[in-house]
């Protein structure tokens, strides 16, 4: 059986294997939507990230972005880097440099940087609705790095006259010390960034490139100043729609809108939020009693419709929004998210970037996985149940092939009766 099997009775076989029913339960009626089950949840959640069903295709790299409306980033690259394993975990095997070119095209840009759940590309028509963060940080005021006003008018002044420019072309990104020793130049430039009057729509290797908004940003969203009521709304929207269902804690994890001004206790304020973007109000189970959520209506409508679609199997980078909630994870999935990079070798429990197997909608594993030379090594596995074993197997396939890999070295499986199926696996998938 191939890697890129999508046959239905490989569909279903995954589903087994972490305990699903094929395609779900039934149709809901919009009438009961307002009392969600765990299960309805799960199914709504993994729709609205676009791993369950054909629609989270549509539109590529750009598309996914704008359905999960924020794609963390980070310095770490294991298999790729971050915010490639997010478009590759729900649209397979896309090509990198294709992933980068939607993220960061040479004209139009359709996306910009800036702090939503962490640093984050976001979609462009989203620039007017992060101006209430841009305000509360301006007047927040610097905190660990100081500037001038000055250096910041000098960066500025070289923005306007030279175009777009690294750090690295404004004079160097640090002051020669530690990685945080920012330079002054370094240090103005990212609070220009901050406040609004640069933006990074374009890296290069890994670097940002400053612009000024006024010359990338469309005229029309630049001129969008909404109010602080009207940016909360649009975000908590966002959420809704990535999510697909969400309750008053997932707004602010999924946003960090704590330390802007809004706390987990100004429920009647997100409420609001909520009703203004056209949210449905429900109930979903919590960790101990039920909560007040409130779920995007065109998810609740496929739910209603009978909520079927084919489950995407894949790694997941543990930095995917998938799982950005870790005690959302635990109560969804009943698995235990844990990113250990930072931990001593000696003390990591699972590796230095463990990624969560999905399979069937659940989660069926894990794997802490590295690269030498054209191999794939899963330097330590963990398989939930035997008949997780196929769909490890043909996750592991796909991301050696998607990285130019040719060939997969399982070091540590657990539990260890396992490894010789899996090896035997990967094997019939030309891996050995």
């Amino acid at each position: 059986m191939g890697v890129g099997e999508t046959a239905a009775a490989v569909r279903d076989d995954e589903e087994r294997a972490a305990g699903a029913d094929p395609g779900g339960s039934g149709g809901l009626s919009l009438r009961e939507a307002t009392e969600l089950s765990a299960d309805e949840v799960r199914r709504i959640t993994l729709y609205a990230q676009g791993f369950l069903g054909a629609a989270a295709r549509r539109g590529g790299v750009t598309g996914m972005l704008r359905r999960v409306s924020a794609v963390q980033l980070d310095t770490i690259s294991v298999l790729a880097r971050s915010h490639e394993l997010v478009a590759y975990a729900r649209l397979g095997a896309v090509g990198r440099d294709a992933v980068e070119q939607a993220y960061w095209p040479a004209r139009n840009p359709t996306t910009f940087e800036y702090w939503a759940h962490a640093a984050c590309i976001l979609p462009v028509a989203d620039w007017p609705f992060y101006a209430w963060r841009r305000r509360a940080i301006a007047a927040r005021g610097q905190r660990w790095h100081k500037v001038s006003e000055e250096t910041c008018e000098l960066v500025l002044s070289r923005l306007r006259d030279e175009g777009p420019l690294s750090a690295t072309q404004l004079g160097g990104a640090k002051a020669g010390g530690p990685w945080w020793d920012w330079s002054e130049v370094k240090i103005a430039a990212e609070w220009l960034l901050d406040t609004g009057r640069a933006v990074c729509v374009r890296r290069t290797g890994w670097r940002r490139i400053y612009d000024l908004p006024e010359r990338v940003i469309p005229g029309e969203l630049l001129g969008h100043e909404p109010t602080d009521d009207e940016c909360l709304s649009h975000l908590v929207g966002a959420v809704s729609r990535a999510l697909g269902v969400a309750a008053h804690a997932d707004f602010m994890e999924y946003q960090r809108l704590n330390g802007y001004g809004l706390q987990l206790r100004d429920s009647a304020r997100l409420d609001e939020a909520a009703a203004a973007a056209g949210l449905v109000p429900v109930t979903v189970p919590g960790a101990k009693r039920p909560l007040s959520a409130w779920a995007d209506p065109v998810a609740l409508a496929w739910l209603a419709a009978g909520g079927r679609g084919s489950h995407r199997t894949t790694l997941l980078s543990p930095f995917d929004s998938l799982v950005w909630d870790r005690k959302r994870t635990l109560r969804m999935f009943g698995y235990r998210h844990l990113f250990e990079p930072y931990v001593p070798k000696e003390k990591r429990e699972r590796g230095y970037f463990t990624m969560p197997l999905l399979a069937g909608g659940r989660m069926a594993g894990w794997v802490d996985p590295a690269r030498s030379g054209k191999t794939l090594i899963a330097r330590n596995v963990f398989i939930e149940r035997p008949a997780a074993v196929a769909p490890m197997a043909r996750a592991l396939a796909e991301a050696a092939q998607w990285v130019a890999c040719d060939n997969v070295i399982a070091e540590r499986v657990q539990p260890a009766p396992l490894a010789q199926q899996l090896a035997s696996e990967l094997a019939a998938l030309g891996f050995s």
